[in-house]
Order: structure tokens, then sequence, then C-alpha cells
């Protein structure tokens, strides 16, 4: 299933649970005119094709003690399969590394980090990137202020 494949009613649905997942599922049916029991049938329809990958609440960062963000960019030394791997699975599995993104152009890796202090951010320096010896060199970009933060897909006109 792809976004081709997706009709109006699916479409308004994905709107919907975009703006707020806790949605019940009558009251999406009462704003796309199907029943709850349809709209069910399609939200699972579409969890079982990789068209909704999660459901989850997004935290405040700085309300839960984590008000420094920063956007860090790696570069590897070695492309070898197992090292360029090894450095994935580092970066998918350290908790204060909230989004990771393989990317082209001058660094390998983009990494969004949420930290208490930035004394914490030094030990995860020191963690993943100087210990880890096929990391060539990071850049370290330090978010003044947050202007928007989502993971909401634009739809087709809905």
């Amino acid at each position: 299933m792809n976004a081709g494949s997706l009709d109006s009613f699916d479409l308004a649905i994905l709107d919907i649970l975009q703006q707020d997942n806790s949605t019940s599922q009558r009251v999406i049916g009462e704003r796309v005119h199907l029943s709850a029991a349809a709209v069910n049938r399609r939200i699972q329809r579409m969890r079982e094709t990789g068209i909704i990958v999660g459901s989850f609440s997004t935290v405040d960062p700085a309300k839960m003690g984590r008000p420094i963000t920063v956007i860090v960019e790696v570069r590897i030394e070695n492309e070898r399969l197992d090292l360029l791997d090894a450095a994935k699975r580092s970066f998918q599995a350290d908790p204060e590394v909230q989004q990771c993104y393989y990317v082209t152009g001058d660094a390998d890796f983009v990494l969004i980090v949420t930290v208490p202090s930035m004394g914490d951010y030094d030990a995860l320096t020191r963690r993943l990137f100087f210990e880890n010896h096929n990391v060539k060199k990071f850049r370290t970009l330090v978010v003044m202020e947050r202007l928007k933060a989502g993971l909401a897909i634009p739809l087709p006109q809905v």
C-alpha cells in the first residue's frame, strides 16, 4: 500500500491522526462520515501495510529536564559496510539521539539529540564519537530556539 492507493477517507483519517492520535475512532468516524468499525478497519489496514508506523505522543523535552537540543553532523572515516552498520546501530541505540538520518553531502549522518546539560552532551560525544574510531569528525549545532517540531507528513488534498 502506498499514497496512491489511499482514498479520500484514508487521507482524512490520517490527517486527523497526525493532528491528535488520541482522537477516538467514533469521533474520527463522525468527522469523515464513516462508522467507527469502518475507521477501525482502515486504520488497521494502514498499520499492517506500513503507512502508519507508530502512534505516540510528542513530549516537550525542556519540560522533561532536557532543555538542550543539538543537531550533530557526523562524518565517517570508512564506509565499509560492517563499520557503517555498527555506527548506525550505536546511533539508533542511544536514548539521547531522538532522530538519526543517513544522508548524502558533506556529512554521513545527521543526529537530533536532546540532553539535560552541555556536560551530558560532552559525555555523549565521548561515547558516540571519540570512542568510535570510525568517526572522522563531527560538527555540533546547538539549537537556540525550537520554532517547529513534528513528524506530520503533508498529505494530498484531504
